[in-house]
């Protein structure tokens, strides 16, 4: 069972960090609306659901273990190599090796439900106090039933087979409830997206009514209504819902303009939070979004890189005019290495991988508004190439626009997502939803990944299938 197994974690509002197995841990105590007594209780809840977020099988890494929806997709895929340093922590997902009993695996699940229940214990229990806090009850509610939609939405990224809006494939548990006794099955796909998009749209009413607004000037740690819409901008994209990938990706691209491209560099040290949307806060001694790629080590010539940027992405950059070139990426010690996520500001002296994992940027939004105009037809090519030719503009210093159309348009783009996204939880996925074929370039070995292999979708945990068998069926081929 999904929330007994994740119980004491979930409710203890710390950030997990015990290599115990889970199904071992007893509840030493249960929280709910008899130990959150004021509105201000739900607001440091509602913290603990944004510091779940910060696990190692989420957002968080080090050099031995998965950030999931960071730098692993990439890794999956066929944007990072596997060098010779590498400790070979991450070779069972490089080589599309695991199985069911993957430990990695089912911390992943954990991790996502552990999400899901803390923001569960908030909104399920907060509106006892909309008498007298209505505007502060709207604003914490809002950002739960928005980290719920994620982290569902996110799961279902590794364990569906099928991403279409309406497709009958199982999907994942929509757990609404905090409820610690529950056996939930599987559900469809299109009853997950149905409470994922009905969870966020009433985030965005509820966040139209309420005491202050959600993050102050310059801060983007907080789900706000741009966020949201990011959110949905995605799921859109996802669920091959075009018009509306345009409409949500349009009103981010409204509210937050691309960075100058001098600017740039200074999102990825957080000096700036120009076009973020959301951006997952790391503090000292909270881990690193990057470290199971290049794991720093002061002083700054020092450090492991196990997984390395594929040399045929890397030469796909204007390596002399490309802010994204220098942004991403450094020569430490000999060998190019993706230092995205290097280190905050204050700390490039002394480099530690503590920095902030930007979720959802405005960069992605064009890319998404581009792709859906492209695939609608030749109707929209115009305002695809468009996105494409504006992003480029904003990244290449002297770049000329291209005319591209059809086949050509669509490739362009896709290519541009990988400069742009690398490591930001994408490509795997990309190319799940789109070409179900992965073909690694500068490869000896594991170089294919055809589109009937079992690994394009996650096995459901064994545990979880013993504790609980209505979650069946497994996906195929495990």
């Amino acid at each position: 069972m999904i929330a007994k197994k994740i119980l004491i974690a979930a409710l203890s509002l710390g950030l997990f960090a015990s290599c115990k197995k889970v199904l071992n841990i007893n509840p030493e105590f249960q929280l709910d609306k008899e130990e959150l007594n004021s509105i201000e209780d739900y607001e440091f809840a509602l913290t603990g659901a944004y510091r779940a977020f910060l696990s190692t099988n989420y957002y968080g890494a080090s050099n031995a273990t998965s950030n999931a929806f960071v730098c692993l997709p990439d890794m999956l895929s066929d944007n990072l190599n596997e060098s010779s340093e590498s400790l070979g922590n991450e070779r069972v997902f490089s080589r599309w090796a695991y199985a069911e009993d993957e430990n990695q695996i089912e911390n992943t699940w954990i991790a996502g439900y552990r999400i899901i229940t803390r923001a569960n214990i908030v909104e399920n229990n907060v509106d006892q106090f909309a008498g007298d806090h209505q505007g502060a009850v709207n604003r914490v509610k809002a950002q739960a039933l928005a980290i719920r939609a994620l982290a569902h939405f996110d799961l279902l990224r590794y364990w569906a087979e099928n991403y279409d809006r309406n497709s009958t494939k199982p999907g994942v548990p929509y757990m609404t409830k905090f409820d610690y006794e529950q056996k939930p099955s599987r559900g469809t796909v299109k009853e997950t997206y149905d409470h994922i998009i009905q969870d966020l749209m009433t985030a965005k009413t509820l966040m139209g009514n309420m005491d202050h607004a959600i993050n102050t000037s310059g801060s983007r740690a907080y789900i706000d209504a741009i966020a949201v819409n990011a959110m949905l901008a995605r799921i859109y994209l996802y669920s091959n819902q075009l018009d509306s990938a345009i409409k949500y990706s349009t009103l981010v691209i409204n509210s937050r303009p691309l960075a100058p491209r001098l600017v740039f560099p200074d999102i990825w040290t957080d000096a700036s939070t120009a076009e973020v949307a959301w951006s997952c806060v790391f503090e000292t001694g909270e881990g690193t979004p990057g470290g199971n790629v290049y794991f720093p080590v002061a002083p700054a010539g020092s450090g492991r890189a196990e997984y390395r940027p594929n040399p045929t992405l890397v030469n796909s950059y204007d390596q002399a005019n490309d802010i994204r070139y220098p942004s991403y990426f450094q020569v430490i010690a000999g060998r190019l290495v993706l230092s995205k996520y290097l280190a905050k500001e204050a700390q490039l002296g002394k480099p530690d991988g503590v920095v902030n994992f930007k979720a959802f940027r405005t960069g992605e939004m064009y890319l998404i508004r581009a792709e859906a105009n492209a695939r609608k037809g030749a109707a929209t090519e115009a305002a695809a190439l468009a996105d494409l030719n504006t992003l480029r503009d904003a990244r290449i210093d002297g770049y000329t626009p291209v005319v591209l159309s059809g086949a050509a348009l669509t490739s362009a783009i896709e290519l541009e997502r990988r400069k742009e996204l690398i490591c930001e939880g994408h490509r795997f996925f990309d190319l799940k939803r789109t070409t179900h074929v992965i073909n690694r370039t500068d490869c000896s070995s594991f170089c294919t990944l055809s589109a009937n292999n079992r690994a394009w979708n996650w096995p459901i945990p064994k545990p979880e299938i013993d504790a609980n068998p209505a979650i069946l069926p497994q996906n195929p081929g495990y």
